[in-house]
């Protein structure tokens, strides 16, 4: 705890005493490193520990709240399936091992034409691909070059009408992720807040697309921005690393509370 700041550490020690704690994290860029491949994605070993032992505590309650599909959220994270599971934004949820989702034939429709056409995109533009999700896409372009990145997104945004197909955009690092679901990480928050009946939350993330689940915080909780750029967040660390160290803090102080 001495190693971080004192209004960090001082949010913390507040987070370890309240009764019914929700840690909620995002997990790209907040626990693990950016990888080219999104399957290459593990989360920093001092991280995945710190989680874990959160896992072990009572009263305690971890989530992960990702834009990636269940299936990749699961195989990158390998959380035991007490770890509550939120992906695609929201539209996936994992509790006691289930998974819902619950699209319908309309929604799916619209699904597939949107998936024809960002792949028809990609096929042209080297170094563009495309991820398929639950409930939309998302196009990818970490790996395209600049004029490949633009026009990529241009034409994304032209080609696939996301006001007149009912679509919702989301814009992150090095990708364009089209849903034909309205869910935000701020309504997964909520919803987890309710389900675990917390009194405090801790939500950690890294993107634009993590600022929705700042926005649903309130008082006594924490917001925890990994990373530079613009955020609601309460407090701000440099990247994983210090995230880890947050959750580590948060469960050493925890545990001291408890054996209080």
């Amino acid at each position: 705890m001495s190693a971080l700041p004192s209004d960090l550490r001082e949010a913390v020690q507040r987070l370890a005493e309240t009764p019914e704690l929700l840690v909620a994290l995002d997990f790209d860029g907040t626990l693990a490193p950016e990888v080219d491949r999104p399957d290459d994605a593990r989360a920093l070993p001092e991280a995945q520990d710190a989680v874990l032992r959160l896992l072990e505590l009572p009263a305690t309650h971890v989530a992960f709240i990702s834009g990636r599909a269940m299936d990749s959220l699961r195989h990158v994270t390998g959380l035991p399936e007490s770890a509550l599971l939120v992906g695609s934004h929201g539209v996936e949820v994992r509790v006691d091992g289930r998974t819902a989702i619950d699209l319908d034939d309309a929604e799916r429709a619209r699904r597939d034409e949107l998936g024809r056409t960002l792949e028809a995109i990609a096929d042209g533009i080297d170094g563009a691909w495309v991820e398929e999700k639950p409930a939309g896409f998302a196009l990818h372009t970490r790996l395209a070059d600049d004029a490949g990145t633009e026009e990529a997104t241009s034409r994304a945004l032209t080609e696939t009408d996301p006001e007149g197909n009912g679509l919702t955009v989301r814009s992150g690092k090095n990708v364009l992720e089209f849903s034909v679901r309205s869910t935000t990480k701020g309504e997964a928050v909520a919803r987890l807040r309710e389900q675990t009946g917390a009194t405090a939350v801790l939500f950690a993330g890294d993107d634009v697309t993590d600022e929705d689940g700042f926005a649903a915080l309130g008082e006594g909780d924490l917001g925890l921005k990994s990373g530079k750029g613009e955020t609601r967040a309460s407090h701000r660390v440099d990247g994983p690393a210090d995230v880890a160290a947050v959750l580590a803090a948060l469960d050493a102080a925890r545990r001291a509370v408890g054996s209080a």
